[in-house]
């Protein structure tokens, strides 16, 4: 409905690019709606207008009959100055739409038509504001779309660089992974070529990782025994020694 409605509004020009998407469509079809709604509206006063012509002019017709058979007044037979005026006074009635060419009709209709011509451009006003405040809406639509489009390219390439620096980090751990365990069979090749040719078996690399691991036990082990003994160290090395330090301190005290 909207393209229909834009390739009608624009004729045989190119209908200008926009961005479409449920929103642009949706502003563009309210904006659809506003136009055929004022469109409407003006082609039933067109039609009003002609059919209050046509019921005129057979009017104007019948009184002329009238007037040329009852009155032999034929329109020929005045004046041009009243020939014109008899002619606006009719136009003006038909575009006034009076019962009668009384003064009194004439004011009313004129006050009645200037009214309804200022309803009309508050409409038209109403109608133009509506227009703006929904193409202010397009626009900024298109803006908020525009730049969502930028962040979301701008977020695929800062993921792209991120999967790649993952790819790289797993590629360099796999090959880490791969020299330690080419290490290892070396470090056991090496071992076992010189444990045949006579190598103590308590130097080899395990051998001596068991042995330090052992050997911090025994360490964590004698931490608590080296505590005690220095509470040890502190007392007199033999009992009479012992028995003068008592002696001493109950003085003391």
């Amino acid at each position: 409905q909207v393209t229909l409605w834009l390739k009608k509004l624009y004729g045989g020009v190119p209908i200008p690019e926009y961005e479409v998407n449920e929103r642009t469509v949706d502003i563009l079809h309210e904006i659809m709606e506003n136009n055929e709604e004022r469109d409407k509206d003006v082609m039933l006063l067109i039609e009003d207008m002609k059919d209050r012509t046509s019921k005129y002019e057979a009017e104007a017709d019948y009184w002329h009959d009238i007037l040329g058979e009852s009155l032999s007044f034929l329109e020929g037979s005045m004046s041009k100055e009243a020939n014109d005026d008899l002619t606006d006074l009719v136009q003006s009635a038909i575009e006034l739409d009076v019962e009668d060419t009384s003064l009194t009709s004439f004011y009313s209709a004129i006050n009645d038509m200037t009214l309804e011509m200022y309803k009309t451009k508050s409409k038209n006003k109403e109608m133009e504001q509506k227009l703006r405040i929904l193409t202010k809406k397009l626009t900024s639509a298109l803006m908020v779309e525009k730049q969502l489009e930028k962040d979301i390219e701008e977020l695929k390439k800062s993921q792209g660089i991120q999967q790649a620096k993952a790819e790289t980090q797993s590629k360099n751990l796999k090959f880490l992974e791969d020299k330690s365990k080419d290490l290892k069979i070396r470090i056991c090749d090496a071992e076992a070529k010189l444990v045949a040719r006579g190598l103590d078996q308590s130097l080899t690399h395990e051998a001596l990782v068991k042995s330090s691991e052992e050997l911090a036990a025994l360490r964590k082990e004698i931490e608590p025994l080296k505590t005690e003994l220095a509470s040890y160290l502190d007392l007199p090395p033999s009992i009479p020694l012992a028995q003068v330090k008592v002696e001493e301190a109950r003085k003391e005290l």
